[in-house]
Parts: C-alpha cells; structure tokens; sequence
C-alpha cells in the first residue's frame, strides 16, 4: 500500500538526533545559527512549534479581550482554539477554492471596530498572493500574519507584506526535524516582548525528543508498503478504524495538557537537527514532487476538482481533490493499495454569533468533499496513472466546473 504521508526525513538526519542526544550542546549558540539560516537573523524566534510562536505572539501583542482575529476559514483547530484561549473572537474568511485565498471581499465584510489582525493560511503547499489582502488589512490597521507551515519550500522566507511569518519543521512538514519553528516578526519591539516571554518557559528535554525520535523511526518503518498493507488488513480483521488511528498518530500535540505541551523551549538537539535540515535541504525532491504532481493533475484532467490548484508557486505539499462520494473513493483506494484519506487536523471556524453571515458556506463545501491522495516522488508513474484511473472511474461530480457551484457554497449531489 502506497502510505498517505512520507515522514520527511532520512535514516542519517535521524541519526544525527540520536547522536546528539548523548552529546553535550550550547542552546543559545545552536539557536543562533538556525536563526542565521533565516535571512538577517535577527528578525526570527526559534521555537518549538508554530503553536508556540502563535501562542505567545498572542501574549506579546496584547490585544484587548473581546478583540476579532479574521481568520482563513479553513485552518488548523488549535490556533483557533490559542485564540479563544486569549479572549479573542476567531473570525472566518471564506476561501477561493481554486487558490485556497481569503476573499478579500468576504474579509472586508467581515471588518468591524474590534477588528485587529487576519490570519492567512497558506494551504496545501500553494502561496496566497499576498499583497490585496495585505492592502486592505492596511487601510483597517490590521496586524497581517501568515500561517506559512505548509508552504516551505526552501527558500521562501515569508512575504514582505506580512507582519509576522510563521514556519513549521513538525512531524509531517516539508524537511522536518520533527518539531521546531521560525517565526519572523517585523516589529522588534514586539519580538522581544515574545523573545522574553519565550526564555521564560523550560526547555524540552533530550529525553522528550529522543522519545520523539524514536516514535518516527517506528512510523517510518510500519510505513513500507508490505508492512502497511498488513497493518491495515490487522486493524480490519479487530474491526479498528485505521484511518482515524493512522491520521492521529503523526500529530505533534496530541492529548493533554496543550499548553503545558506547547509552552516549552525546544532542546538543543532538536535545534541541531533543524539547523541540519535546513542546511541540507533537498530541492531535487521539491522538483520531483512538483513534477509527479504535475503528470498526476494532467491525468485526471477535468474530471477532478482540486483545491488550491491555481495558487502559485504550489509544492504539492498534499494532493487534495473534491468529490461528492468521498468516504466511497477513499475506500475504494485503499482496497487498490492507495492510502488515501480524508482525516486532516483541519477545520472550518465557525461564524461568531453576532456575525451570523460571516458564515463561511465555500469553506463547508470544500471539507465535506475532500480526499487527499498518496503522492511523493518514490511513486512510480504506473502507480500514479493507475490511482488517477480509479479516481476517474469512482468519483462523483468531480470535475473542476464544481468551484463554480462551491463560490456559492452549494455543490449539487451527482
């Protein structure tokens, strides 16, 4: 079975952390050089997370209690959940769901005098264009800050138009260290209060990331195809659900405890690790997914609908298509030996209560279609063609002419 997602990491860089682990480290110096890999340097927090960043971005920067965030409508349920956490009012902005982009005419309508700041989400490794949404974010006084956690491509830094950046290295990232995160921020005087805030928290501990490592290395293993294909078949015969245990189980923050989770300064050697990465990164197998991704949307052609599509520069990061039979094809690809899947850590904000039309109905559609697709450069190109052949032939109302119903929030049932 072809597994979902590809840890991003290799035999050497995991090696690298084990060593490490037993070897003694300078936490500030190995911080230093991470940030140095960041353009100026100086302009950067290096944390645990981007949860971590987020959350004290949020301390830092002091917005008064009742305050609205506007908010991509799709987005990670825990930084919705940092924001309530801060008295704040999460704020959707539905999406273009070819681009995967606030509209900037659904975000105006949603700007009010307790409006502050707007979270962008860059989704499924394409970039928003930044810069309409920023201008308007300007004329209201909005902080702009950009989720760029799944838009990493090695060289991307964050747009100029954005306050603060926020990049993700956790289990499932691009080039991941499994964990970790660089949040650059304009404003130094709020970076310091953040940077303050930061050498507050106690360290995660060697033997926390060791135990991290050695998760992986397990999920690496149970992730070649014979394996897979027998662990699946196991959880059927135990009548287990798989895919919900199989979606959860490369999560980084998982259980109790959240803040106490997240609140920690990350190990010195999950920093060498990082700074290992990213001094390493692998753009030829950017190019190779870039290209797989690229032959597999020539296959489908017209007959699928694929969210974010038309955002560039797009890494492909996930393979995302829209169907209004998606618990069916996802079932029916597994049984092929394609691991595809519909659990995600996504969701769609809901409308505050005093702002009933901020109802964002195009961001409902696109999650109660989606299926993501198994894709990475060691599939080969008959496996590719024979999944893009099943797609075609099972899925229901697929084409790509639904983003024209989705505007609207209403798809119709094939």
């Amino acid at each position: 079975m072809w597994v979902r997602k590809r840890i991003d990491i290799g035999g050497l860089d995991i090696a690298t952390g084990l060593v490490r682990c037993a070897l003694p480290a300078d936490q500030g110096r190995v911080t230093e050089r991470v940030a140095r890999l960041w353009a100026h340097g100086d302009d950067v927090l290096v944390c645990l997370s981007v949860r971590t960043g987020f959350d004290l971005l949020l301390q830092a920067v002091r917005f008064p209690r009742g305050s609205h965030l506007l908010m991509s409508a799709i987005n990670i349920g825990d930084m919705v959940r940092i924001v309530e956490h801060h008295g704040l009012v999460p704020v959707p902005v539905d999406v273009e769901p070819s681009t995967m982009a606030p509209r900037v005419g659904a975000m105006a309508r949603a700007i009010t005098p307790a409006a502050r700041g707007l979270v962008v989400a860059h989704l499924f490794g394409g970039r928003v264009a930044m810069r309409p949404i920023a201008e308007l974010a300007r004329r209201h006084g909005l902080m702009v800050i950009e989720d760029c956690a799944q838009a990493f491509d090695g060289g991307f830094r964050g747009h100029p138009e954005a306050d603060v950046s926020m990049f993700s290295f956790g289990p499932i990232k691009t080039s991941t260290a499994l964990g970790g995160a660089v949040i650059r921020v304009g404003d130094r005087q709020l970076l310091g209060r953040m940077r303050s805030l930061h050498q507050g928290y106690p360290s995660q501990t060697r033997v926390m990331y060791l135990r991290r490592l050695l998760k992986y290395v397990g999920i690496k293993g149970l992730s070649t195809r014979l394996t897979l294909r027998a662990v699946a078949q196991l959880f059927t015969l135990l009548k287990v659900d798989y895919d919900r245990v199989a979606g959860s189980a490369a999560r980084g923050f998982a259980g109790r405890d959240f803040f106490d989770r997240i609140r920690r300064q990350p190990s010195p050697v999950l920093l060498a690790v990082l700074e290992r990465r990213l001094r390493r990164f692998d753009a030829f197998q950017l190019c190779l997914q870039q290209r797989k991704a690229a032959r597999l949307l020539e296959l489908l052609g017209d007959h699928v609908a694929c969210p974010g599509v038309a955002s560039q520069p797009h890494t492909f990061w996930v393979f995302p298509i829209l169907v209004d039979n998606p618990a069916e094809l996802a079932g029916r690809l597994r049984e092929a030996g394609f691991d595809a899947t519909r659990q995600h850590s996504l969701t769609v904000i809901p409308a505050p209560a005093e702002g009933p039309a901020w109802e964002a109905k195009t961001a409902s559609a696109i999650m109660e279609r989606i299926v993501y697709l198994p894709l990475y450069p060691q599939m080969p190109d008959v496996e590719i063609e024979r999944m893009a052949q099943i797609v075609t032939r099972a899925a229901r109302r697929a084409d790509r002419r639904c983003f024209e119903s989705l505007a609207a929030g209403d798809v119709p049932r094939g």
